[in-house]
């Protein structure tokens, strides 16, 4: 495994060298604040599985929580669209690597897409070592668990990523991967509470699935058909993930890519789509606003998260929370408000990455450069009406509350929100600018330093929000609607007055560090990528 060092050894050198120094202290606090919550909840694990009293519960309690782990492994980087460090074969393909090395790393690697479900079961599985009431030797049980866990998340990021890769697949795997994760919550939503509850965590589940059979090692109730079990979900596991990277070393991304030209009915359609801002605005913003439109619409990254906006977003909230038990009457404002925050990558935090080195043109061009950046605003001003558009026709086709009132209060939501977002995100853009590959459906995690920003970012620029909502409950009758829009139409007021400040800041800060914005835009990732 020589060279799988190596490759780990660039891999932490292009880190070193890709991420700012200067943001360590902002790394250091997203990642306490993260990770220290995971490893408390580890430490828990570990503390109530070492307790020989909690023996009975454990055995109660620990098929559903292994169940819960394979869910957020396999599931949630997914939807997240983003599934940790992976290898990027086209750089190493050049290189007398074996395939099984590669595969060996690759499966390594897919520790970081679940991290933290790997600290929960290093703590359960320290907890059962050191648990008087059990054998030390059970805690062997979770080893083979983590691998299958492991092989299968292989198979199942190059398995998706070879269909999104297809022209004219993608959306429809987009749709399909919704449905299959809604699947489950549709079914846990049939009956009472109480028996979802115990019909996950119930003892009595079939041995013959892997979280049952690695928890009746855990728990030495059933330790050799539980071994026997697992071991051969683990092999499965382990050739269907072989299988499937085997398949993505012989892919070709850019022929699958390609496609036949359009009909010229379609094509015809696209035009008049795409030339849209030129019926409303002047040259050169007009020119800025149809680039980046044409390039969002063509990005399938940038077309992953706005696909999941109006069906991940309204599926997932509808049978979590149900039609009006949680969020009422604001059902519709609160699709609006997570769909918004999906695209928030592209069209705010990070606009101009997927110009990566073209970014030059734009200080040499004979444009001032806060034209350009209100160019990047309104084109994710047009991609964010477009998308809560589409979410209010999905809603409407679902039968949810939707009326003339909830469509003005979610656009209006949504607007102030955005007018607030966008002050933020100019300046991200320009301080903290690093590129983008637009062809990766998948996305990376953000800098610890981005990460610390928004999680302050987001609050804040809620609260003028939430004093409409403070004042639509203060007023009664009639005066309440008019209080909401009026404080809404106040917020737009400061907010299009801090746009302006922040908009010459933005330009003024892209010029004095136009150098290492376009430096840090052009980077090129390591053999190991996002």
């Amino acid at each position: 495994m020589k060279r799988a060092r190596t490759i780990l050894w660039a891999h932490w050198r292009t880190l070193l060298n890709f991420y700012p120094r200067a943001g360590i202290a902002w790394t250091a606090i997203a990642g306490f604040l993260w990770y220290g919550f995971w490893l408390f909840a580890a430490v828990a694990a570990g503390r109530f599985a070492a307790s020989e009293a909690n023996v009975s519960f454990l055995r109660l309690a620990l098929p559903g929580g292994l169940f819960l782990v394979f869910l957020y492994w396999q599931a949630v980087p997914l939807l997240m669209a983003a599934t940790g460090a992976s290898l990027d074969l086209r750089k190493l393909q050049a290189y007398p690597i074996p395939p099984g090395e590669l595969f060996a790393i690759e499966s390594m690697l897919r520790v970081t897409a679940a991290i933290e479900m790997m600290a929960v079961v290093c703590g359960a599985a320290i907890g059962i070592a050191l648990n008087p009431a059990l054998p030390w030797w059970c805690a062997l049980g979770f080893a083979p668990y983590v691998l299958f866990n492991l092989f299968l998340a292989v198979g199942l990021r190059d398995l998706l990523m070879r269909a999104m890769a297809r022209r004219r697949v993608r959306e429809i795997v987009v749709f399909l991967l919704v449905m299959c994760t809604a699947l489950p919550q549709i079914l846990l939503t049939r009956g009472p509470a109480g028996e979802r509850f115990a019909a996950i965590f119930r003892k009595d589940l079939w041995i013959g699935w892997p979280w049952s059979a690695a928890a009746a090692i855990a728990d030495g109730s059933n330790v050799l058909d539980g071994a026997a079990i697992l071991l051969l979900w683990m092999l499965a596991a382990a050739a269907f993930g072989r299988w499937q990277f085997y398949r993505t070393l012989a892919f070709d991304q850019e022929a699958a890519g390609a496609g036949g030209g359009r009909l010229p009915s379609a094509a015809r359609i696209g035009e008049a789509f795409f030339r849209l801002p030129s019926m409303i605005l002047a040259d050169p913003l007009a020119a800025l606003v149809e680039k980046e439109i044409r390039f969002l619409a063509r990005s399938p990254r940038f077309r992953l998260v706005f696909l999941m906006g109006f069906t991940f977003g309204v599926v997932i909230l509808t049978v979590s929370f149900g039609r009006r038990t949680f969020f009422g009457a604001d059902y519709l404002t609160a699709v609006s408000v997570y769909s918004l925050l999906l695209l928030s990558e592209s069209c705010f935090w990070n606009s101009f990455g997927f110009d990566r080195g073209a970014a030059q043109i734009y200080f040499l061009a004979p444009v001032p450069f806060s034209r350009v950046l209100m160019g990047k605003n309104l084109s994710a001003v047009f991609f964010i009406v477009l998308e809560i558009s589409a979410v209010t026709l999905v809603c409407r086709a679902m039968g949810l509350p939707v009326d003339a009132r909830h469509v003005m209060e979610a656009f209006a939501v949504a607007a102030v929100m955005t007018i607030f977002l966008l002050c933020a995100g100019n300046l991200l853009s320009i301080h903290q600018a690093r590129g983008v590959n637009p062809s990766t459906q998948f996305r990376a995690n953000a800098a610890g330093r981005v990460q610390a920003m928004l999680a302050i970012i987001y609050p804040v620029a809620f609260i003028p929000v939430a004093l409409a909502y403070l004042a639509r409950w203060a007023f009664s009758g009639g005066w309440a609607a008019w209080g909401f829009f009026g404080v809404l139409a106040f917020d737009t007021l400061v907010g299009v007055a801090v746009y302006r400040i922040a908009l010459q800041l933005a330009a003024k800060a892209a010029e004095q560090m136009k150098e290492k914005m376009i430096v840090a835009l052009a980077a090129g990732d390591g053999p190991i990528a996002g």
